[in-house]
């Protein structure tokens, strides 16, 4: 397939293995996929990239602990005193087409992820109590969710009753080839330091005892490559993208920088 649909070009994406293929399955059967991984993957990436691909406009929800119900599907508002009705993202999806994302999909409230129920099964449907419709989702709409399994607990969670309605796709982190290719392909820094930033990166996510809640992502490596392109030191621009970033506790930042003085240190 063209990587240039209606005029849009798709974001660098470097594919590990059969999502493409997946996802176009999905879309062209009408079914919802869940994108499972660790945060600064590519999850957000892979979905930019696929609606370009595919043609389609996207809807991008980040969801968090106070989103409710209406923030998806709409809400009455004051306009000229007037009361109007205003879709949502998910409500506007549904209308015109597309692909409506819900990123980070567990961090919303349970009671607010049940109105996606009707659009991920047989019904592809979208009840809205406030106006009284139902809408019926058009052959170019499709639902996508995202979410890390590691980060969960159990009050976030993914509901079985809500997973089992989508084809899942597991990410993680790239092996160190494609992960090189993807920093050369998304900053155009030298083979080199993708190597050396590439090695830095999994020596941080090996390490034990650390107090890290979140290892190095692939997007923190890419931030790193950036500022150092940019003519940033090496040090500098890893401490800024790297360790400062993964964590507040100076002991653990000062460990942090112990790894990137031995990977750039001179």
């Amino acid at each position: 397939m063209d990587m240039r649909t209606s005029g849009t070009e798709a974001p660098y994406y470097e594919a590990e293995g059969a999502e493409v293929a997946l996802f176009e399955h999905a879309w062209r059967n009408k079914l919802p996929v869940l994108i499972k991984g660790p945060t600064g993957v590519g999850k957000t990436r892979f979905v930019a990239h696929m609606a370009a691909r595919l043609g389609l406009p996207l809807h991008t929800v980040a969801c968090h602990d106070d989103l409710t119900a209406a923030d998806l599907v709409g809400r009455h508002l004051i306009e000229d005193g007037r009361t109007v009705w205003n879709d949502g993202p998910l409500t506007r999806a549904v209308r015109h087409g597309g692909i409506c994302y819900l990123d980070e999909v567990v961090e919303a409230r349970k009671d607010t992820t049940v109105v996606i129920h009707p659009l991920a099964d047989h019904r592809r449907s979208l009840p809205i109590d406030r106006t009284g419709e139902v809408l019926q989702a058009p052959d170019n709409f499709m639902l996508v969710v995202s979410y890390n399994p590691g980060y969960q607990n159990f009050l976030k969670g993914m509901k079985p009753s809500t997973r089992q309605r989508f084809v899942s796709l597991r990410f993680d982190f790239p092996l160190p080839a494609r992960e090189e290719a993807i920093l050369i392909g998304e900053t155009g820094c030298d083979a080199l330091l993708a190597k050396r930033l590439v090695s830095l990166g999994n020596s941080i996510r090996t390490l034990k005892d650390v107090d890290l809640e979140e290892v190095a992502s692939t997007r923190l490596l890419v931030y790193a490559a950036i500022l150092i392109g940019d003519g940033l030191d090496p040090v500098a621009a890893c401490r800024a993208a790297l360790a400062e970033s993964l964590s507040d506790d100076a002991e653990v930042t000062a460990g942090l920088m112990e790894i990137i003085l031995a990977s750039f240190g001179r």
